[in-house]
């Protein structure tokens, strides 16, 4: 493959996804790391690209809307509240919660209600959620804003999540099958793991589009979940498959 060829490709995957790292773009291109960092710096000079810490971002407005936090968040909205409804209801008062910057689990934060003191998040959106609660304290990762997910992202956000604990985790995942779990950006795959190291308890919330489904990474295998919260229309099939590898899966009933 072509210089050229190569860096229209990236461009192309960075219009998807505005953040990536060398090695997710390496493998996605069957490029070498070293390559593909000749290739960013060529964007860089073009003005299409800009080189981050281990990795690229877009420049350019995206073409996709695609991942936009709140264009994702109109999609199965009432799978999202139900499973809001129900993984919220696990959580015991006095608990502090981990909850990451999925559509998701924005739905669990929103009736998290009076039940939780410490959050701890890299999501905007849940931050922005109890920012004016005088009963809520919010400890928010740092690193670089990923503004159309409304997230942070980086190796400062990993630190946050490695250097704390928390007694249950909240995630979401683009992808489920019977191996395990898994997310479309590695970047968010890196945080996530850090959340489940910290956390006594892992908690998933998937609607049922994600189920049968095999994202680009894998996040985790189903040793590090404790319970999958999904709604009534998930596949049968998959949720008695999921309990008989000892996972407590929550089928959220639909809300009135």
């Amino acid at each position: 493959m072509q210089a050229e060829e190569r860096q229209s490709k990236i461009e192309s995957y960075l219009q998807k996804a505005e953040f990536a790292t060398l090695e997710e773009l390496a493998q996605a291109l069957g490029a070498s790391v070293s390559t593909i960092r000749r290739d960013v710096a060529a964007l860089e000079e073009k003005g299409a690209a800009r080189r981050t810490h281990g990795g690229a971002r877009l420049l350019q407005a995206p073409k996709s809307d695609e991942y936009v936090f709140n264009v994702r968040d109109t999609h199965q909205v009432a799978e999202k509240e139900a499973i809001g409804a129900a993984c919220a209801a696990l959580v015991r008062p006095g608990q502090n919660v981990i909850i990451d910057a999925g559509t998701t689990c924005f739905h669990v934060a929103k009736r998290l209600d009076d039940k939780v003191a410490q959050i701890i998040t890299n999501s905007l959106p849940v931050a922005n959620l109890f920012s004016g609660s005088n009963r809520h304290e919010v400890h928010l990762s740092g690193g670089t804003i990923y503004p159309r997910l409304g997230t942070l992202v980086g190796p400062h956000a990993v630190e946050t999540f490695s250097r704390m604990h928390a007694d249950v985790a909240i995630l979401s995942g683009s992808g489920i099958s019977g191996e395990g779990i898994y997310n479309s950006h590695a970047l968010l795959v890196d945080i996530q793991r850090a959340m489940i190291a910290g956390a006594a308890q892992v908690v998933f919330c998937i609607d049922h589009t994600k189920f049968g489904r095999r994202s680009t990474f894998f996040l985790c295998d189903f040793a590090d979940v404790d319970v999958v919260v999904t709604d009534a229309l998930a596949p049968a099939d998959l949720v008695q498959e999921l309990r008989g590898k000892g996972i407590e899966v929550v089928v959220a009933p639909p809300l009135p």
